[in-house]
């Protein structure tokens, strides 16, 4: 197929065509006695795809980087790069939606008091400042991806950290109450074994993870798990989807002031009946338990604690009108 053909076919310039070309991204057979390019039907296909994944906003090296690994590993490297790039677009979202809520309340506090005072710019930009910075500043330090082969290993022993693991998933499953078809969102879900519990009750089950190798492994566990790249402070979907909100032995790799941006993105993602169920290590005079549970009873919740041992708790928020109280 010629490269006109093809441009018409994919509603885009040949230049464009020569640019990608140019770029290292497409090599096309090219005829030996005049040089046309023929493009044959794995061309275009990787053609749509470059295309496809310059509308989702990726730049040309990674793109380049994607389809290369793509054609070594399969699909399951591409949806790495796609679930990456749509983890980046979610966090510049928030950061936008972020300004704009900044700008209402400049805007409400100037018809309010008919002036805005600069300490109140300066503390509204100040917040603002330190919501982006806490979302951008996020990195993986612990090396999931290199512990994600020995992961279901480590926990299957119930010592250590992971003292009573198997009993803390299911004291979660027995305080959310799941109902058969609530949709539920499990955050740090690792290889799945939390949402494994929920979908064999009937419940429909997302789970977001930092770790690419986490999540691959959960793939394999559970191919009806819907998981998606992702963590506490840009969780990957819109406003309400969400029946409720587990997460186990995972909360506690956030700092202070990121477990509340953490328990805001929660609330964002939950229907307003929704609610939200914590397994994590933590004294129970914790300065971060008490701020928990200080922040689930400021914004409407009420709240149940199980201590599963010395250092490892199980907190239960719900709303008072809630049919799961």
């Amino acid at each position: 197929m010629k490269i006109k053909v093809v441009a018409d076919k994919l509603n885009i310039s040949p230049r464009a065509i020569r640019f990608y070309e140019q770029k290292g991204l497409l090599s096309p057979s090219k005829q030996p006695d005049n040089l046309y390019r023929t493009f044959t039907e794995k061309d275009i296909w990787r053609l749509q795809t470059i295309i496809s994944l310059r509308e989702a906003g990726m730049s040309l090296s990674d793109i380049r980087q994607a389809l290369e690994q793509s054609e070594e590993h399969g699909k399951e490297e591409l949806q790495y790069y796609l679930e990456l790039q749509r983890s980046v677009m979610m966090s510049e979202w928030l950061q936008i939606k972020q300004i704009i809520e900044t700008t209402d309340h400049m805007i409400e506090l100037l018809g309010a008091e008919h002036t805005l005072p600069l300490d109140h710019i300066f503390r509204l930009a100040e917040a603002s400042k330190q919501l982006r910075e806490q979302r951008s500043n996020w990195k993986d330090t612990w090396n999931f991806n290199q512990q994600a082969p020995t992961h279901d290993e480590r926990v299957a022993t119930n010592t250590g950290n992971y003292a009573n693991y198997d009993d803390s998933l299911d004291m979660i499953l027995r305080s959310v109450k799941p109902m058969k078809d609530e949709h539920g969102l499990d955050i740090g879900t690792g290889t799945g074994n939390l949402a494994a519990r929920f979908l064999e009750l009937g419940s429909r089950m997302s789970g977001v993870d930092q770790s690419k190798e986490m999540l691959r492994l959960c793939r394999k566990k559970l191919p009806h798990l819907d998981t998606r790249i992702g963590n506490f402070l840009a969780l990957p979907y819109l406003e309400e989807q969400f029946d409720f909100v587990v997460s186990s032995f995972a909360f506690h790799h956030l700092t202070p002031d990121q477990q509340i941006l953490a328990l805001e993105e929660m609330r964002r993602v939950l229907k307003p009946l929704g609610r939200i169920c914590l397994g994590d290590l933590a004294e129970s005079d914790s300065p971060s338990l008490r701020a928990m549970i200080e922040w689930f009873e400021i914004n409407g919740y009420r709240t149940k604690l199980h201590q599963m041992n010395e250092s490892l708790h199980i907190v239960y928020a719900y709303k008072e009108d809630s049919p799961h109280a």
